[in-house]
């Protein structure tokens, strides 16, 4: 058999641990259920990372890059601005009612990075990556389309990061997905509010 490259095998520990972490709770995941998870033997765990934080933190980017990839397809430009912004968010909302478990992991990583001594820059970073993917989102629209911001974009991409991890947080506990078209429509409009597209012919 092929010997699988070292990429590809974190990438696969990172999946096995995403599903055993949502099953099982982080705490009480250990790297030998993760190895069983993914079918390798423990040595191989141990070659591809050298820490749990180092797995902790892969797990956190590999679960904001299954949706952000999404959002990416989607946040095309379309008929009007508020159409654009609409259907970021709908892809988003979208892989949040498809995949409650890993949006529920993300909150639990925070919690149990936080509260574990060594690991408090994992939660940090993890906020600071969502930070950093709304402004890329932002920066991009910038290109696509001419717009004209009523907020810093540091400021708005950390304003965007804080809402959509309150929204979330609050399906996650609720649920009542029957709410979330008119809450889905009024994010829209708040959002289009604060940034305006140009006129084709403005200088």
């Amino acid at each position: 058999m092929a010997r699988m490259p070292s990429a590809e095998r974190r990438r696969q520990l990172t999946e096995a641990a995403i599903r055993a972490m949502a099953r099982d709770g982080v705490a009480r995941t250990t790297t030998r259920s993760i190895a069983a998870e993914a079918a390798v033997s423990l040595s191989v765990f141990h070659y591809c990372f050298d820490s749990k934080q180092e797995l902790i933190e892969s797990v956190i980017t590999t679960i904001t890059d299954h949706y952000v990839t999404i959002v990416r397809e989607a946040l095309k430009p379309r008929e009007t601005l508020e159409e654009t912004v609409r259907a970021g968010f709908q892809a988003y909302w979208d892989h949040v009612r498809a995949h409650p478990d890993e949006h529920m992991l993300t909150y639990e990583l925070t919690q149990y990075a936080l509260r574990e001594p060594g690991f408090e820059h994992l939660a940090r970073r993890q906020y600071e990556l969502y930070g950093e993917l709304y402004t890329e989102l932002i920066e991009r629209l910038r290109q696509d389309i001419d717009l004209r911001l009523g907020v810093p974009v540091p400021a708005l991409a950390r304003y965007l990061a804080a809402m959509t991890d309150g929204l979330t947080l609050n399906y996650l506990v609720l649920g009542d997905e029957e709410a979330w078209t008119d809450i889905l429509d009024t994010v829209t409009a708040h959002i289009a509010g604060l940034v305006t597209a140009q006129p084709a012919d403005t200088p």
